[in-house]
């Protein structure tokens, strides 16, 4: 019985009360509350009837605290402090302020985006807790978007799984990355023609890259035949592999950001193509602290 009837006290009780405790006088209790006395003396003795304890002692001049009115105090001023505390997390988490999201990139946008990218979340929501995928191949990103992995994705298109949202939000240029020492250096430009007979270092066709059938379809729509020596899973490897001269490779332009030693890029001029980077998400996701992160990444990310 006791515990029925502790649940009928009111939070606008407990409140009361805490004021008349810290004020020790009904009348200035009842000044700070904005409101008339009697109703304020009722309300604390509905209190103590609810609770079968008395909580404070009353003279013609002030009131004390009993020692059940100490102890219910202390627990009071907690309660009250846990709502509060409460209502402000819902407020941050309805806003977007909090949360957690994992964002996974495609080898170019983990070294000319990431950077710039991981620090404007930081400012925009230091509240959200970030955490990053570099040197991510879009078939695995997609993946991972499905299963839970990242949360958020930056790739190359195309992406036909119907249960993601694709925006796009640039297209890049393509340029060859070259050893230092290649003859093809001394040009400003290159043209796929000029590579007829070099080495190329692709990414890995088992692992359906995106750019495995851009670069390949730029040889064969010129009729070239492409030599491909090496398949690699990591752009990073990609590059180490071309300052080791083992090879020239066709990458999008934003991967200059990665300006290893022994590397030289030009840009591809014939054909003048470029490769799209987008957005991606899963459709049946529109979490506040997901959808501040979406139009902030969009806000950087496009040209």
């Amino acid at each position: 019985m006791r515990g029925t009837e502790y649940q009928s006290v009111e939070l606008r009780q407990l409140r009361y009360f805490v004021v008349v405790a810290e004020e020790r006088h009904f009348g200035r209790a009842a000044a700070r509350l904005h409101m008339a006395q009697p109703p304020l003396s009722q309300a604390i003795r509905r209190l103590e009837a609810s609770l079968g304890v008395e909580l404070l002692h009353r003279t013609t001049r002030r009131v004390s605290l009993t020692e059940a009115g100490h102890l219910y105090l202390a627990r009071a001023r907690a309660i009250l402090a846990d709502i509060d505390d409460a209502a402000q997390e819902a407020r941050r988490v309805a806003a977007g302020a909090v949360g957690h999201l994992t964002i996974g990139c495609v080898g170019s946008a983990t070294y000319s985006l990431l950077p710039a990218l991981s620090r404007h979340l930081a400012v925009a929501l230091p509240g959200v807790d970030f955490s990053f995928r570099g040197e991510m191949l879009a078939p695995d990103q997609v993946e991972a978007l499905r299963t839970g992995g990242i949360d958020v994705a930056l790739l190359r298109p195309p992406v036909t799984d119907p249960s993601l949202t694709v925006v796009p939000l640039r297209s890049d240029p393509l340029v060859v990355a070259l050893p230092a020492a290649h003859p093809l250096t001394a040009e400003t430009t290159i043209k796929i023609a000029d590579l007829r007979d070099e080495p190329l270092i692709v990414h890995s066709a088992d692992r359906r890259s995106t750019m495995y059938g851009v670069v390949l379809g730029l040889f064969r729509d010129a009729g070239i035949e492409p030599r491909i020596r090496h398949e690699v899973g990591e752009t990073s490897t990609l590059i180490t592999l071309v300052a080791g001269g083992l090879g020239v490779a066709v990458v999008p332009a934003p991967v200059t950001a990665l300006a290893l030693e022994g590397v030289v890029y030009r840009p591809l001029t014939t054909p003048a193509i470029t490769v799209d980077l987008a957005l991606a998400h899963r459709s049946d996701r529109s979490e506040p602290h997901l959808t501040r992160t979406l139009t902030l990444i969009r806000n950087l990310a496009s040209p």
